[in-house]
């Protein structure tokens, strides 16, 4: 009898500190801090728990710190820092990189749509043996096939933009 009473006791305490693990919602945030959800009003979730997943941090922070910084004066006024150089090199050495990149997608989005276009055959496109014993198939495969011509075409379209915005190669 003494060990069902202490385990009900202990069943009793587990639920009573579960019970106090009340979670309030301020605006987009959450807290399970009664007295700070007291002063800014905050409202308790129903529920079993809340699942929070923090973002990144943006990197951009870096450049106002470095433009803050007072420049050293300089002994010589024809004299360029050597990191620009550098970082220009660098810099155009990714633009070389990305253009190459672009330009490979942009063929092969365009060998794609020429496939596509001669599989679409101007809206007549070569029935298939299944097609031929299952006629609601062929209606389907024209919609999907003009479907996909539409696409490629946009992909090819936002491919020759990012190709536009890379500053020319020199």
């Amino acid at each position: 009898m003494k060990k069902f009473y202490v385990l009900s006791l202990l069943c009793l305490a587990s639920g009573l500190v579960s019970a106090q693990d009340v979670i309030y919602r301020c605006g987009n945030e959450y807290t399970n801090n009664v007295s700070q959800a007291k002063a800014k009003g905050c409202k308790p979730v129903d529920g079993s728990g809340v699942t929070v997943i923090h973002g990144t941090r943006p990197s951009g922070g870096n450049a106002p710190a470095a433009a803050a910084k007072p420049k050293p004066a300089s002994s010589s006024a024809s004299s360029a820092p050597a990191p620009a150089r550098s970082d220009n090199a660098a810099q155009k050495a990714r633009d070389s990189d990305a253009r190459a990149i672009l330009q490979g997608e942009l063929n092969k989005a365009q060998a794609r749509l020429s496939e596509l276009k001669a599989e679409y055959n101007d809206g007549n496109p070569v029935r298939t043996a299944l097609e031929l014993r299952n006629p609601q198939g062929y209606p389907e495969r024209v919609a999907k096939l003009k479907a996909d011509i539409t696409r490629q075409e946009s992909d090819i379209a936002g491919i020759r933009r990012e190709l536009d915005r890379l500053p020319a190669v020199n």
